[in-house]
């Protein structure tokens, strides 16, 4: 049995050409691809976020709450108890300085004053019967003098022609008529002196009469009214008395805030400080300045009761509101900045490095001296210029002298602490 004989396997030249150039051109694509992939990776990882050194005016601020609270406020009392006749303001009414807010009515008191009157009349008319008394002692002390003095003088010239019993007598008349004289005096310096305190009574009544008109201490606005018409009130001249106050009056075209100022904060505290007041109902921002301040730490709070006035000419402003203060702690004008993030703190806090950005696109390590920092931004004293571009992202990566693509990034405004 004869085995069949296998024939060698022919490819035709044209289809192994085709072969050659399907597997050529696989091969090409395919390194193609990877050549792609790499430099696409290679272009990624050199692009870094730069930021620019700019120039600006930095402050380092700290923000304070409190309300508003009335320059002055004060509920006003009666100085004398009696029934309320008129009560001419209610609660938002504006008043001025000396305006009559309401009058009491006190019908004794009329009687009092009546009854001094009275008493004033009657210490004048002893004034003026102890002038006639006067004269009439004067008459009787000139006559009785003049007596004995006749005596006297007869009696020198012919001793004897006169007895001394009526020597005697009309030397003893005119020592009474004397002595007469001088109660008179003193009875009218009395009765002056009655008139006097009479007078003072009826000044110290009439004082009192003047309080039934309760009048505003100073300009502001009724912000409580507390009796009407017909109330009884009593006098408030006792820290213990119940008392009830007429209306409660409130200085509020200046307004002032207490604020809670830290114990670190404390020596950049300074009378006449102008700061920036903001009410966050409003929307709105209002100038401020600091007035006074207590001079003293708080042990249990380590704060420092300082006081902003603000003025409130409009009275859109309300007492009781809450406003946010503030408080300029530092500040820097035309400083070079740069973003907080750029920066690799060093050995102090003045010190530090920054990854900056040549102009031919290399890195650059380079130590700068910082100075104020806000939340966002950081001044640089010394080691930069305006105008450079230092590396905020991430810096791990980079090697000086390499090559990098930069892509400049904005910042917020830097915002306060």
């Amino acid at each position: 049995m004869t085995t069949p004989t296998r024939k060698p396997l022919f490819l035709p030249p044209t289809l192994l050409l085709v072969g050659v150039a399907v597997l050529f051109t696989a091969s090409c694509s395919k390194t193609e691809k990877v050549q792609a992939d790499a430099a696409a990776r290679t272009s990624d990882s050199s692009t870094v976020a730069v930021a620019k050194a700019t120039i600006e005016d930095l402050s380092r601020d700290l923000v304070l709450t409190a309300e508003f609270r009335p320059y002055q406020e004060v509920d006003l009392m009666a100085k004398v108890s009696g029934y309320v006749k008129v009560i001419n303001v209610d609660a938002g009414d504006r008043v001025k300085e000396g305006q009559v807010l309401a009058i009491l009515e006190i019908p004794e008191m009329a009687d009092d004053r009546a009854r001094a009157e009275a008493a004033i009349d009657r210490s004048q008319a002893e004034v003026a019967r102890a002038k006639d008394q006067i004269q009439q002692a004067q008459s009787s002390h000139d006559f009785a003098h003049l007596t004995f003095t006749r005596l006297s003088d007869a009696t020198k010239q012919k001793p004897g022609l006169i007895a001394q019993q009526d020597i005697d007598d009309a030397h003893n008349k005119d020592m009474v008529a004397e002595a007469q004289l001088s109660a008179a005096r003193s009875n009218l310096a009395a009765a002056e002196e009655q008139v006097h305190v009479n007078t003072a009574e009826l000044q110290k009544i009439k004082t009192l009469f003047d309080y039934t008109s309760v009048t505003a201490p100073f300009t502001g606005v009724i912000t409580k009214r507390y009796a009407d018409k017909g109330s009884m009130i009593q006098a408030g001249t006792s820290s213990n008395s119940q008392a009830m106050p007429l209306v409660r009056l409130s200085e509020n075209s200046l307004l002032r805030l207490i604020l809670p100022v830290p114990e670190s904060a404390v020596p950049t505290v300074h009378i006449g400080q102008q700061v920036q007041v903001r009410v966050p109902t409003m929307n709105r921002d209002f100038p401020g300045k600091v007035q006074r301040f207590s001079d003293k730490v708080n042990v249990a709070t380590r704060t420092m009761d300082t006081e902003v006035d603000v003025m409130n000419g409009d009275l859109v402003l309300i007492p009781g509101m809450y406003a946010e203060v503030h408080l300029t702690l530092d500040r820097r004008n035309q400083a070079i900045t740069i973003p907080v993030s750029a920066v690799d703190l060093g050995s102090d806090a003045a010190s530090a490095q920054v990854v900056v950005i040549t102009p031919d696109n290399h890195v650059e390590n380079r130590k700068v001296q910082l100075g104020l920092e806000t939340a966002t931004k950081v001044e640089v004293k010394s080691g930069l210029k305006e105008g450079e571009l230092v590396v905020t992202g991430n810096r791990s990566g980079l090697q000086p002298g390499q090559e990098v693509r930069p892509k400049v990034t904005t910042m917020s405004p830097s915002a306060p602490e």
